[in-house]
């Protein structure tokens, strides 16, 4: 079934389906309980490196009791199959772009709100505020508990052109994911934006069926989408991150002697994935830059005040959806 189409459908029937449709109770007399973890990132990016030491932390307290099997790089399921399967309890645990959640609610849309969070310190600060933590458990009633944020970094944009002015991107095909606000985002340059799958990108840029896209550093060098960009314009202009999230009909069904420990972990994984992404983006950009393949812009003072400037209308256009107390615990909201 394709997520997009499924969504109305969830929307009516996924409180019940859930319940019904997700694994049934965990029992410890048929052996480990295994928990799939599929994702679409490569192994060595910070969500890559944190399923691996989710896995590896688990075996070495739970590993008797609990397996975590980790899928990367779109080996088990896409992005959008792995939310649909999260909610039917085919799968126990996801970490998907946030991005990806505006459909379920508008909400998650402040995170990709263009030039709101001027660096992971100021993502941090509104993720660890009331509002941050209240969209974990938005979702819980469409099968979707949120346990934790973890960062990938700040978004770059790369095309064939370097793009140091607004209106230098306009008319090319950016590759965005599935989000309004990224949409508008690309509108408001006079871009086109696709809205396409990760995996797909390489070869779309490689062939010519768009022409630019915006990513982290970890992302651009791990998908050697750098090999086929002319130009990196270092911008840092939007946040990229994941809301780990598992099914919580499995999870209330786990023994408070697996599920304790679990929770345990996870929060020693997601302060470790959030401490190291911004070393990890920065050590793909040194990487990136020593192969001499593209050519990295880095903007002045007066071209990020046009950047802002013209992005500015995309935060009144969806603040009204994403809601006057998220947007107050922003750097937006304490501006005013």
């Amino acid at each position: 079934m394709n997520f997009l189409r499924a969504t109305q459908q969830l929307s009516m029937l996924v409180v019940p389906l859930v319940f019904l449709l997700s694994a049934c109770s965990p029992s410890a007399d048929k052996g480990p309980i295994v928990i799939k973890f599929p994702h679409v990132t490569a192994p060595g990016t910070p969500k890559g490196q944190g399923a691996e030491r989710l896995r590896q932390m688990v075996a070495e307290r739970l590993g008797d009791k609990v397996v975590i099997e980790v899928y990367p790089s779109g080996q088990l399921m896409s992005d959008d199959d792995s939310l649909e399967a999260l909610a039917f309890g085919e799968v126990q645990m996801i970490a998907v772009s946030l991005s990806k959640l505006d459909r379920l609610t508008r909400r998650f849309q402040v995170f990709d709100l263009p030039f709101l969070f001027e660096d992971l310190a100021s993502v941090e600060t509104f993720q660890a505020s009331d509002a941050g933590k209240n969209l974990l458990s938005e979702l819980i009633d469409k099968g979707f508990q949120g346990m934790a944020y973890w960062h990938n970094g700040m978004k770059q944009f790369g095309g064939p052109v370097p793009l140091r002015q607004p209106n230098d991107g306009k008319g090319l095909k950016f590759r965005i994911m599935e989000s309004d606000v990224l949409e508008a985002q690309i509108l408001a340059m006079d871009g086109n934006p696709q809205k396409m799958a990760f995996g797909e990108v390489y070869q779309a840029l490689q062939t010519g069926a768009i022409d630019a896209q915006e990513n982290t550093w970890s992302n651009l060098y791990s998908q050697k989408f750098f090999e086929v960009q002319d130009f990196i314009t270092e911008s840092n202009h939007g946040y990229l991150g994941y809301m780990l999230a598992v099914n919580p009909t499995f999870w209330a069904g786990l023994p408070a002697d697996v599920r304790e420990p679990l929770e345990q972990i996870i929060a020693e994984v997601s302060a470790m994935v959030n401490a190291n992404s911004e070393l990890l983006n920065q050590q793909a950009r040194e990487k990136i830059i020593a192969t001499g393949v593209t050519e990295i812009i880095q903007l002045n003072a007066q071209e990020l005040v046009a950047w802002r400037q013209i992005m500015r209308p995309v935060w009144e256009e969806f603040a009204a959806d994403i809601g006057a107390d998220t947007m107050s615990a922003t750097p937006a909201g304490s501006n005013h």
